[in-house]
């Protein structure tokens, strides 16, 4: 884990986000979630409460799911990142993005990403969830259109097609 080197009122940091990594000037009150909408344009990751309540903003720190808009820049120095953009491989949807196609469980799409990566965090612990597990994983995250049973189909069914 790295150490952010002040130099005067903003903070070097060094961080890798979706593999690529970046070393940035923040200032000490600036969010990931801010630094990775405006400084890296990684806008999938979504701004809802700014509480840690919603879970629109979810990425993944160290492959664990984590609201980033509680995470300061500094604290994300010498940590490696996926957003949602970072989840998809060489022009291909991950089998996860596929199945929330499939089960048509995306409807306004906002709590989309964060579901995914949440959903992503737990399928690479534990490749076989439990729809409890599921619905214990996703428990962060927040949606108003769906009721969330597609939602839990999709994460069951990249589980089974990744079986």
């Amino acid at each position: 884990m790295g150490t952010a080197i002040k130099k005067g009122k903003l903070h070097v940091v060094t961080l890798t986000v979706n593999g690529e990594e970046h070393a940035v000037l923040v200032k000490a009150n600036t969010t990931l979630l801010d630094l990775l909408r405006e400084e890296f344009d990684y806008t999938g990751t979504k701004k809802g409460c700014e509480l840690g309540d919603c879970g629109a903003c979810t990425v993944l720190m160290d492959d664990r799911p984590v609201n980033s808009c509680l995470v300061l820049a500094v604290e994300a120095d010498g940590h490696s990142f996926t957003t949602i953009e970072g989840v998809e491989q060489g022009g291909k949807l991950d089998r996860l993005q596929e199945e929330f196609i499939n089960q048509a469980a995306v409807q306004c799409g906002y709590c989309s990403p964060g579901m995914i990566l949440s959903g992503k965090a737990l399928l690479m612990r534990n490749p076989h969830p439990t729809e409890r597990e599921v619905r214990e994983a996703i428990g962060g995250n927040l949606c108003r259109c769906t009721g969330y049973v597609r939602i839990v189909k999709a994460i069951l069914a990249a589980a089974e097609a990744n079986s």
